[in-house]
């Protein structure tokens, strides 16, 4: 039977081919066919004396990776030798969250130093501005060679027109400077679009265009009917994780031996579709011998009981009420999860952290083969989590839990700066990036930087709560989440929900508004969890009296947290 997501998934892929072909002409004739282009940037500074012994920074990220999913974190399956060994020889943060769980909040978080209400991408399909502050900027300033490879996620990429100069940056044969990267090479999640990457793929491997699965489309794939798993026939050296790899170690070897870099590689696994090669996928890791998260509540009745005390989108989301258009397929209702497929959904997120971590290892191995291992910092983390069948759910959305909040970073020193091993328990977050790179860089922190640098031991005063916010990127939806972690809590506050702030797409809106139960807030609720007690978030205790005090605290930490929003706020271009 022809499943029609198959088709349209089919049919979409050659309209962006379409769209690409049509950027390519109108640039090779000298037309821009849209005025929105990336900002015009100075010239490079070159190499200056004494750039040899300057540290450089390799920044390595993935996309929509949990804490747990590293071997040195508690993971179990993925196999992770060379990021557990990152960690063993560096320091590793043990409770580092994300200040949006969604991608390009998330992502402008890590380039600005700046929460998302500063920044102003509050939500998915918010350009972030090419004046943008940035730390690639700085770097370029102050004598870096700066370069981004993988996904960058800065413009939208619900895009069929090719219109953001992200998604059109391949078509018209450019490669920078956009946002203090003086080289770019782009991709997402396979050949959809106008990325470096899919152009590669389509002009080095169109016998493999099919094989991708499709993103958001919930489409069944796999031994088990399994949304957005797909049994990927490509090979290995032609996937974007191996691919991303390889243009980082060639952008590395135009590098003269003593110019400092920074470096952004930027991996678009493990994020859906889960559609790692074949070929590694099935031997690697069998889905019918994995056991079932520890975070998974067994059946889709006990996970209705877990959610049904809290605030309505939860249990509307897993019974499919209301259809979560920010963070899964609007076509997914996760109580229809069999635990054979939240099995093979766990496999294949396995398989493709193990392809990244042997990505990374090759990373560092080239370092070494150039001789500037010794000078370099190496950080990895994630822009955000995932479910994963956490509380009977996957993908991600409004659901402020530690499976979508906490991520792995781990920050390994150069060895020339000689600073010891640790494990960092105090809270920190992406907004403590940049200025972490400015330190390391000799620079001064700017002062629209709104993070500090991160601590290289345990028991830095003043690190006692983190900040995570989401606004919706719809106004139809109009949901807003303020949440701290504090003293093994993570406790959330809704603000009202609103009807005027966000996007409007009524054809989008038109599919996924009908059937879907919009949830409204009067800012009286909220969500109360004790990490310590209930580590697998099982029980909110926001209304338990013997949590008066532990709230009272929160509350003060998220106000004295929390920056104003930004006037006039953005506007929202894109439904993703």
């Amino acid at each position: 039977m022809i499943d029609p997501r198959d088709v349209t998934l089919k049919a979409v892929t050659h309209l962006f081919r379409g769209a690409f072909e049509l950027r390519r002409l109108g640039a090779r004739f000298g037309r821009d066919p849209d005025a929105r282009s990336a900002a015009p940037q100075p010239r490079y500074a070159r190499a200056r004396a004494g750039d040899a012994q300057r540290r450089s920074i390799l920044f390595i990220t993935s996309d929509q990776q949990r804490y747990d999913a590293l071997g040195v974190n508690g993971g179990s399956v993925a196999r992770t030798p060379a990021l557990d060994a990152l960690a063993a020889a560096g320091v590793n943060y043990q409770r580092a969250h994300v200040q949006s769980v969604v991608c390009m909040p998330s992502r402008s978080t890590m380039l600005t130093g700046q929460h998302p209400r500063t920044h102003g991408v509050l939500a998915n399909g918010i350009p972030l501005p090419a004046a943008a502050p940035s730390v690639a900027e700085l770097m370029r300033a102050a004598g870096y060679r700066t370069a981004l490879i993988g996904k960058a996620h800065f413009d939208p990429h619900f895009d069929p027109t090719l219109s953001f100069f992200e998604n059109r940056c391949a078509a018209e044969r450019r490669d920078g400077p956009w946002h203090g990267f003086e080289h770019i090479e782009l991709a997402t999640h396979g050949p959809v679009g106008g990325h470096h990457y899919a152009d590669w793929l389509w002009r080095n491997g169109r016998e493999h265009i099919g094989g991708f699965g499709g993103v958001l489309t919930g489409a069944p794939g796999g031994d088990t009917g399994a949304p957005e798993v797909t049994l990927n026939p490509v090979p290995r050296d032609r996937y974007h994780t191996d691919w991303v790899a390889e243009r980082a170690r060639a952008w590395l070897d135009t590098l003269a031996p003593d110019e400092p870099f920074f470096l952004w590689v930027s991996f678009p696994d493990p994020h859906p579709p889960f559609d790692p090669p074949a070929v590694e996928g099935r031997p690697r890791v069998d889905w019918r011998d994995l056991p079932l998260p520890r975070g998974y509540p067994g059946t889709p009745r006990h996970a209705a009981e877990l959610l049904a005390g809290r605030p309505q989108h939860w249990l509307d989301w897993l019974e499919g009420r209301f259809r979560n258009p920010e963070g899964g397929p609007i076509s997914f209702a996760p109580a229809r999860l069999t635990e054979d497929q939240v099995r093979e959904v766990n496999a294949m997120i396995h398989v493709e952290n193990e392809l990244i971590d042997e990505a990374c290892q090759s990373l560092v191995a080239h370092l070494g083969r150039r001789g500037v291992e010794q000078r370099t910092d190496i950080f990895y983390t994630s822009d955000h989590g995932e479910l994963q069948g956490d509380l009977g759910l996957m993908f991600k959305g409004p659901y402020h839990v530690e499976s979508l909040l906490h991520v792995p970073l781990i920050w390994r020193p150069a060895p020339c700066a000689d600073v010891a091993p640790a494990v960092v328990p105090e809270p920190v977050g992406h907004v403590d990036l940049a200025p972490t790179f400015c330190r390391i860089a000799g620079l001064e922190v700017p002062s629209w930087i709104e993070g500090r640098a991160l601590p290289v031991a345990a028991g830095e005063s003043g690190r006692e709560a983190v900040l995570t916010t989401f606004d919706s990127q719809f106004a139809a939806v109009g949901m807003h989440l303020q949440t701290v972690f504090v003293d093994g809590h993570i406790f959330t506050r809704y603000a009202p929900s609103t009807r005027d702030a966000g996007g409007r797409f009524p054809l989008y809106e038109l599919v996924w508004l009908r059937g879907s139960r919009i949830p409204r807030y009067d800012g009286s609720e909220g969500e109360l969890y004790d990490c310590r007690e209930d580590p697998l978030q099982f029980h909110d205790r926001f209304r338990d009296a013997g949590k008066a005090a532990i709230k009272r605290r929160c509350i003060e930490a998220l106000e004295a947290l929390l920056p104003p929003l930004r006037d006039p706020p953005l506007p929202v271009a894109a439904p993703t």
